[in-house]
């Protein structure tokens, strides 16, 4: 379950306790999900409970208290607590939350993430300043809010409606694939370091993990495919695996946020996450030594090609290319 089928299964909760003459409220058009904070606990919280107490007219642990129990009946929730003032935290079920966020991500291939939260919206007006880094920032962002439904128009001259900081040297000799990584990977108001330090391929760089690990998950899959091993979603049986998966369900919340906020840096460090969650486990996906394959390696399998498909897709809308040999 990603944090967007969450965020949808939470608002049905809402609407399920006012139709009950539980809650008498105004079913919100949006729930934030978000990674538990300080004292949470599970997968994912929400604040719902919060929001909606004042308008209820009952303390906000009384509503969190209503909405619980809807969600405990919930496919893929495997448990939902209370805490501090009303806080919700949803604990997924792990077999079925893999499963469902693997085949999702199968299905939709490198579009998985696009939604039409932008949909409808006025056209996005980006007018630039001519310097390189702007025009860059600019151009990925015309891909990111157009995953996300949205239409973006580039215009130069002032009064700039983007403006990132400058960087201090041409990145033109660092290549294609590096300088649009140098460019982008810092926040909009650091500036960028131009240096060889994106060229080399070591722990240190962090293009070169995001890019490696693409070229990791299509190694596996070859070898996989030489053992007669086809990706089966499933239950991986690794709980080491569950950065990886909480990486993969919230990429689609960080390609809202990068559309929404005009931080194409949100989406490169998102990568850059998933590829080391996903770096941290590659070595349990295919059999070792005398060990026969399994359910178990199938799943893991096809939680490594998923991985693959995001870290391409994300890539694809910076404008870098991810490669199967590396």
């Amino acid at each position: 379950m990603t944090p967007v089928e969450l965020s949808r299964t939470v608002l049905r909760a809402v609407r399920s306790a006012v139709e009950d003459g539980e809650l008498d409220v105004v079913v919100p058009s949006r729930a934030v999900v978000t990674p538990p904070g300080p004292g949470g606990s599970g997968d994912y919280a929400t604040n719902i409970a919060l929001r909606l107490a004042r308008e209820a007219g009952r303390p906000p642990r009384d509503v969190a208290e209503i909405l619980r129990a809807r969600l405990c009946r919930a496919d893929g929730v495997a448990d939902v607590l209370v805490s501090g003032p009303g806080f919700l935290n949803v604990h997924l079920a792990d077999d079925l939350a893999t499963s469902a966020l693997v085949r999702r991500i199968r299905a939709d291939g490198e579009r998985y993430g696009y939604s039409e939260e932008c949909a409808g919206d006025e056209p996005v007006l980006l007018r630039v300043p001519f310097d390189v880094r702007a025009e860059v920032v600019a151009d990925s962002l015309v891909r990111i809010i157009a995953s996300q439904g949205g239409r973006v128009e580039v215009a130069h001259g002032e009064p700039a409606t983007l403006r990132p900081v400058p960087a201090a040297e041409d990145p033109a000799p660092l290549g294609g694939d590096a300088s649009r990584w140098a460019l982008l990977h810092p926040a909009g108001h650091d500036r960028p370091r131009i240096t060889a330090e994106h060229l080399v391929q070591r722990e240190s760089n962090p293009l070169f993990r995001v890019r490696y690990a693409h070229a990791r998950t299509c190694a596996l899959a070859r070898a996989g495919a030489r053992l007669h091993l086809a990706p089966e979603p499933g239950d991986t049986a690794q709980t080491d695996a569950r950065p990886l998966l909480r990486a993969l369900a919230e990429y689609p919340h960080a390609l809202a946020h990068a559309a929404r906020h005009r931080a194409p840096d949100r989406l490169a460090r998102h990568l850059v996450g998933t590829a080391d969650a996903f770096l941290a486990v590659q070595h349990t996906v295919l059999p070792l030594g005398d060990e026969k394959p399994s359910a178990a390696h199938r799943a893991r399998l096809a939680l490594a090609e998923a991985a693959g498909t995001v870290l391409a897709g994300g890539l694809s809308l910076l404008g870098i290319s991810a490669p199967v040999h590396l």
